[in-house]
This record gives C-alpha cells, sequence and structure tokens, in this order.
C-alpha cells in the first residue's frame, strides 16, 4: 500500500495491514488508533497528531517527521526512528530493538520496560525516561529529566549530557563513560555502576557497588547502614 500527501481523520484506519509506505500525509487528533497489528510500516516527512499512534507492530521506519501522539508505539518491536520531532506521554513502552538517531524528544515516562534500545545525537526531555529498561545505548546525547532510568539493568550513557535530581538509582550494570552531569542529587542511590564523569555531581548518595570517577567536589552521602558499598570513589 503506498499512501502520499493524505489527511487521516478518522478512528482505526491501518489496522492488519502488511507493507504500507506513506510520505508527506498527516493524521489528525481524531485520528485514533490508526496502526495497530500491522508489520513494515514506512512513514516519511509527515505529522502524527494521533493517539495511540501504533500498537503491536513491527518493522517501523519514520523518517523526517513530527510526532505528537500520546501512548505512542506500545508493544512494538524493530524500530527506527531518524531525524524527527517526537512529543506525547508513555511512548515507546514496552518495545523491543529499537534504533533513534537525532531526534528531539519531550515527554513523561518514555521509553519505559524497553529492551534492546540505540539512541543516538539525541536531545531527550523528560521524566522517569528508561524505567525497568533493558540493554540501552545512548551515545553523544543530552538527556534531562528527573528519576532517569530507576530499576534498570545494562544502560550505557557514552559522551552524553545528563540533567536533573535523583537520576540514575536502583540500577543494575551501569556504565557511564566521558559523561556530564548537571544538577543532579542523591545519584547512583543503590545502583551498580562504573563511570567516568567529566566534572562534578552534585551529590552521590548510598551506591551500592561499582567504581566512580568524578570532580573533586562532589559530595558524597552515605546514610544507609544496610548497605556498605563495595568499590571505590575517585574525586579529582
Amino acid at each position: 500500500v503506498l499512501v502520499e500527501k493524505t489527511l487521516f481523520d478518522l478512528r482505526y484506519p491501518i489496522w492488519h495491514t502488511d507493507n504500507i509506505s506513506m510520505h508527506n500525509i498527516e493524521m489528525s487528533i481524531n485520528c485514533r488508533a490508526p496502526m495497530w497489528y500491522s508489520n513494515n510500516i514506512r512513514i516519511n516527512n509527515s505529522k502524527l497528531n494521533c493517539v495511540k499512534g501504533l500498537r503491536e507492530c513491527s518493522e517501523i521506519n519514520i523518517v523526517n517527521s513530527n510526532v505528537n501522539s500520546s501512548e505512542f508505539a506500545w508493544k512494538c518491536k524493530d524500530i527506527k526512528v531518524f531525524d524527527s520531532s517526537l512529543t506525547g506521554e508513555y511512548m515507546f513502552l514496552d518495545c523491543k530493538n529499537i534504533y533513534v538517531e537525532n531526534i528531539e524528544f519531550n515527554g513523561k515516562y518514555s521509553f519505559q520496560y524497553v529492551k534492546d534500545l540505540v539512541i543516538k545525537n539525541s536531545k531527550i526531555m523528560t521524566k522517569d525516561a528508561f524505567w525497568h529498561a533493558e540493554n540501552v545505548v545512548v551515545m553523544d546525547s543530552y538527556i534531562k529529566g528527573e528519576y532517569l532510568a530507576w530499576y534498570s539493568k545494562n544502560v550505557k550513557f557514552v559522551n552524553c549530557t545528563i540533567e536533573g535530581t535523583q537520576p540514575l538509582c536502583y540500577c543494575e550494570g551501569l556504565i557511564l563513560e566521558n559523561c556530564r552531569m548537571i544538577n543532579c542529587d542523591l545519584s547512583f542511590e543503590y545502583s551498580d555502576v562504573e563511570a567516568t564523569i567529566d566534572g562534578d555531581v552534585d551529590s552521590i548518595k548510598n551506591p551500592k557497588r561499582g567504581h566512580i570517577e568524578c570532580g573533586k567536589n562532589t559530595k558524597l552521602i552515605f546514610e544507609d547502614s544496610k548497605y556498605d558499598f563495595d568499590g571505590d570513589i575517585k574525586l579529582v
């Protein structure tokens, strides 16, 4: 199916569809739950203002598009997004095998319960992102939000700037390589972490195990007698 220069203003237009390409299309706010149970979806140079835009779909490719959709892309797999802007709450919930490059994202509760996610060269403005996520790599990106990546497993940040309160708590296998942390207080609580941080961290509280290198003015808080930190923190 090939769709071009078309306005979708109705409910449920693309269900159980295989091999559909859409170029220069627009989905209005009335276009509710438009793409469910479909496979091999190609979207280019389009505006998606729909609600619950994708659900249980696979092989999704979005390029040069603007997405403003609450609950977008739930329980989907094999997703690629390039050169696009995305806005909405609970995006990519419980999705698998996602590749994102050069995007701007705004919205709360993003990337929860995802598995196998790569983000490159992007700006992520969010809250409660990456909760319970597994196998995530974020490279050359800026991430701002509260309570980042709690309860996650095997999440890695490379050459990133992270901003916001109480990030990266209750994590397993957390890695930060050459990252900056701005306005990050009470970081790494009860986390298993290997981190090299360029500059100070506002405060680090009760990390569980690992090795952390950061600026010499970082405040260290150890106040829980139930946990003895198994590792070292180097202030340079």
